[in-house]
């Protein structure tokens, strides 16, 4: 005659503690959640709620950028009508992003070569001044740029820049400059000296080192700083509307600001609503890849030490 497993298991002995069996051992008491997993979930239900927050007016205005509605290009049912009108609207939008991803990326270069020299210069020499000069830098973030628009207007016209692109880039680069030269500062000051003075000991001159050496370690304040200066030039309205008059030349928020009133003054919702779903889809996409250089970035700060 066979025993099964169940049967070959030792029975209990009288007076044992069914909590030292193996099998309660294995198992053990259920555990309730501990006040560290109630705010850990507190705090992710709360984080979730304000991310659905955000994304619902995104999620409303590609939805409603291809539903029908009267008035619009898009009369009857879903479908891309309405970023067919914004194809279709005078030089074509092809043209506007052309010129709105221009003006961005020059932006970016010019923000990213001339802080990444300031923050250098201010974080590893000394000079007479240096503190006096970077908080001149630094009161410029106080001073509304709107009321610096003017003046920047006839100064581009005496140099031949008004009404171009080049020039549209050079004025949010400079807006773009205090905060990306302290970014920078912090973000060097953050590196240890020891490893340019290393770099040095072994040959390099002080540009190699700065290249070879400090740019792959200030990385993330790179990605922060052309992130933020992307973001500013691709959604800027009001630089552009008075430095540009061409309508050629335009970038998207003020073709789609235009589109708005094409038609005797009445609003067209649909083919707006597209134009911000095009404006809003690189900003989003963009900011998602870079996320996490993003956060390290504005964090290098306070690894200074």
């Amino acid at each position: 005659m066979t025993t099964t497993p169940a049967a070959q298991a030792a029975p209990l002995t009288a007076g044992a503690d069914p909590a030292t069996t193996p099998s309660a051992r294995t198992l053990g008491p259920r555990r309730r959640p501990g006040r560290r997993g109630l705010a850990t979930m507190g705090q992710r239900t709360f984080t979730g709620a304000l991310a659905l927050l955000f994304l619902f007016p995104m999620v409303w205005a590609a939805v409603a950028s291809v539903s029908p509605k009267g008035g619009t290009n898009q009369t009857d049912g879903i479908g891309l009508g309405n970023y067919r009108t914004l194809v279709d609207y005078q030089a074509g939008i092809w043209q506007y992003l052309a010129n709105s991803a221009f003006v961005s990326l020059l932006t970016v270069v010019l923000t990213l070569t001339v802080s990444l020299l300031g923050g250098y210069a201010f974080a590893r020499f000394d000079f007479p001044g240096k503190n006096l000069l970077f908080l001149g830098t630094l009161a410029i973030l106080m001073v509304p740029y709107a009321t610096l628009l003017i003046p920047l207007y006839v100064l581009l016209n005496d140099l031949g820049l008004q009404n171009s692109l080049v020039g549209l880039a050079l004025v949010l680069t400079m807006f773009q400059l205090p905060f990306a030269t302290f970014m920078m500062r912090i973000s060097f000051e953050a590196v240890p000296k020891e490893l340019e003075e290393a770099a040095m000991v072994d040959g390099c001159g002080t540009f190699r080192a700065l290249v070879m050496v400090l740019l792959p370690a200030v990385r993330a304040g790179l990605v922060t700083v052309g992130l933020f200066a992307f973001l500013a030039a691709w959604n800027d309205f009001i630089t552009p509307l008075i430095l540009i008059s061409d309508s050629s030349k335009v970038p998207l928020p003020l073709a789609v600001a235009n589109l708005r009133g094409q038609t005797q003054g009445i609003v067209d919702f649909g083919a707006t609503e597209a134009g911000v779903v095009v404006l809003a889809l690189p900003c989003v996409l963009i900011f998602l890849m870079l996320q996490r250089h993003y956060v390290r970035g504005f964090m290098s700060g306070a690894l200074k030490g």
